[in-house]
């Protein structure tokens, strides 16, 4: 039965929930596909005169229809070996559906259930995998005149910090930033369990993801409060565990992960709490907002019994950037000085918000414009503002990436 399934899935080709995004390499324009949801680890570079084939792949052309289609868009005739040559090599990569690519799925989770840690997926790509080189990295974070001075070990305990938001761009773009934030941290919280809520990139049917899984980093595993984690299960009446495959890839936790082992490992146990996320710009998509989500609603009445009744001293981190703007996120142009001003001024607005410790205004800050500037944070921070009960912040740093194919922004915000 496999094969005719097989055939069919390649004569009406149908794309995956993948990424595609304009690219410039030796000088010509490429359509690159990757695949955020880490099933595969390819990114393939086709050619613009391949974009209106590919745009067909939507499983319901066949190789036929796709070609009729071409030939009267482009008066082009494309060859039936050509088209199936293409929709083969994408399947090859993991980039269609069917049988090829249940199959990998099945052994990549199966793989990630059976584990006993969630390993350190993006160890030895945006970060070092040697623990010496990831150390140094990090120290180096710190340096002035960009970072914010070394920490001091004998630092103040006055106002202790509650929460905090970073970024989870990756180290080498965003370094300083992370820095800025953590410092306050390790300065000035004495916490010892910490919730980290993080973007879920690739999207959940629900709005939250937990996993009893410790995180693997070059410097140790960042242990999970596994107590913490069925209590608020418990309280919430909704299967927290129903999305845990996203922990399987996503870097907006295991950035943070990796930082505290940083700070604390020798130094202080601490253990976390791992809370992907995903529903704000979901209810803004649907005129709604997010506290009016049942499952949101009592999942941060849980949040709040459980961190109340656990015997251990609790913070929160919220693993989340800003903007997203640029050709590289579908925008026509490339970001100009006189864009990245603005951006930056459009962001300031939104931080006031933040700081404020207002929920509701940050929430109603993204919605005016429908998100245009694409803010992948807004579902941990809006999720930290309700679990630190609108307690003010003070900003840090705010930043953006120098490219302007791909302008990202973000800020550290301490609690």
């Amino acid at each position: 039965m496999s094969a005719p399934s097989h055939k069919k899935s390649a004569r009406r080709p149908r794309l995956r929930g993948i990424e595609a995004f304009p690219v410039e390499h030796e000088g010509a324009r490429y359509l690159a596909l990757r695949d955020p949801a880490g099933y595969t680890s390819s990114v393939v570079m086709l050619p613009m005169a391949l974009l209106e084939i590919v745009s067909l792949f939507d499983g319901e052309h066949d190789i036929d229809e796709i070609r009729q289609a071409v030939l009267r868009q482009r008066g082009e005739r494309v060859d039936v070996a050509r088209v199936e040559e293409l929709a083969q090599a994408l399947d090859e990569h993991g980039f269609l559906e069917g049988p090829r690519f249940q199959a990998r799925r099945a052994e990549v989770d199966g793989a990630f259930l059976a584990a006993a840690a969630r390993p350190a997926s993006h160890a030895g790509g945006a970060y070092p995998a040697d623990a010496a080189a990831l150390r140094a990295m990090f120290d180096g974070f710190f340096l002035p005149p960009h970072g914010p001075g070394a920490i001091d070990g004998a630092g103040a305990r006055a106002n202790p910090v509650r929460a905090l938001i970073a970024p989870h761009i990756d180290f080498h773009r965003g370094g300083v930033a992370y820095a800025w934030a953590y410092r306050d941290l390790a300065e000035r919280c004495t916490a010892d369990v910490f919730v980290i809520f993080g973007t879920c990139h690739a999207g959940m049917t629900a709005p939250f993801a937990l996993t009893r899984k410790p995180y693997d980093t070059p410097l140790g595993a960042a242990p999970v409060d596994v107590d913490f984690v069925e209590a608020l299960a418990a309280r919430s009446r909704q299967d927290c565990f129903a999305a845990e495959l996203a922990h399987r890839n996503e870097h907006s936790i295991e950035f943070q992960a990796v930082f505290l082992r940083y700070l604390f490992a020798g130094r202080r146990d601490v253990a976390i709490v791992p809370v992907l996320t995903s529903f704000v710009h979901e209810a803004m998509v649907r005129g709604r907002r997010p506290e009016d989500d049942r499952r949101v609603a009592r999942f941060l009445d849980a949040l709040a019994e459980t961190a109340a009744a656990s015997r251990r001293r609790v913070a929160f981190v919220a693993g989340a950037d800003l903007a997203h703007v640029g050709p590289r996120f579908g925008d026509p142009e490339p970001v100009s000085r006189a864009q990245a001003a603005r951006l930056a001024a459009a962001d300031r607005t939104t931080l006031e918000a933040v700081t404020a410790g207002d929920a509701g205004a940050f929430f109603d800050d993204a919605a005016r414009d429908g998100d245009a500037r694409r803010i992948c944070g807004l579902s941990p921070i809006w999720t930290l503002l309700r679990a630190t009960g609108g307690a003010p912040g003070v900003l840090r740093h705010y930043g953006q990436t120098p490219d302007p194919q791909c302008v990202v922004t973000f800020a550290s915000i301490v609690f």
